[in-house]
């Protein structure tokens, strides 16, 4: 029994210490990507490009199906409990405030940070991190900025699109395929909806897109020894991306609705 509180402290600290790691490297990449010097700044673009694309393009197919399921489903409930709530406020509060930016993080955790993770456990294993060091290119700025770049922006447009595909999408398919009271949906979301559910909305997904991203960053850098590291990197990466993801959530609700 003597031995808890010591290990509680030893893993209180590495946890500690673990954030703090976080933090600097997050502060470290937004550093280099405000000071970006003019060398290199055709190729950092041209990965930024890449990156949106493989996280957001071709994530539509997944996030739109998602979202109309999910939007439908919702405002098929909701009109059923028009007498009891507001339709309105609630699509607001689910969608808007919390499934909206939750769905995304999660749809990204699995298909990017994943990747990422793997891109850069094997570029350590194959020593290709160390030759772009040796040919005097900081690899932060040309791997990982990008990347954090490419990925926050993608997060914050697959919101918005899928926030867009819930609303519009679900209410199109419950109007033509149901029989349910929708005509005044609208009315109810436009007067349930405000400014600070919006940027409330921004700020959770830009803060999603730079958690997932150094998350999976600083996993792929610390494998550097055995190619079957890589596997526990990747699945130790997604977890820690999705509990700091839900903590975020959870935090910013708290600041802005409480």
């Amino acid at each position: 029994m003597k031995r808890v509180p010591g290990r509680i402290g030893r893993r209180t600290i590495l946890a500690a210490n673990h954030i703090f790691t976080l933090m600097a490297l997050t502060c470290r990449l937004v550093g280099l990507a405000v000071k970006s010097p003019p060398q290199g700044r055709a190729l950092v673009k041209k990965v930024i490009s890449e990156q949106v694309y493989f996280t957001a393009i071709q994530a539509l197919p997944l996030v739109i199906p998602i979202a109309l399921i999910l939007g439908s489903a919702l405002i098929a409930q909701f009109t059923k409990l028009s007498g009891q709530y507001d339709p309105g406020k609630l699509m607001v509060v689910l969608v808007v405030r919390e499934l909206g930016p939750m769905i995304t993080a999660l749809l990204v955790i699995l298909r990017s940070a994943t990747s990422v993770t793997i891109e850069l456990g094997y570029m350590g294993v194959l020593h290709e991190i160390e030759a772009v060091e040796m040919a005097g290119i900081d690899p932060l700025r040309l791997i990982c900025v990008p990347r954090l770049i490419g990925i926050t922006s993608a997060i914050l447009s697959l919101f918005i699109v899928f926030d867009l595909v819930a609303i519009l999408g679900g209410y199109l398919i419950v109007w033509i395929f149901t029989y349910a009271p929708v005509g005044s949906f609208f009315n109810q979301i436009t007067k349930a909806l405000t400014a600070t559910d919006i940027f409330v909305g921004m700020i959770k997904a830009l803060c999603f897109g730079m958690t997932i991203t150094v998350t999976s960053l600083y996993h792929g850098l610390q494998t550097h020894r055995r190619i079957t590291d890589i596997p526990s990197a990747t699945s130790k990466a997604a977890i820690a991306c999705f509990f700091y993801c839900i903590l975020i959530n959870v935090f910013i609700s708290l600041l802005f609705y409480m």
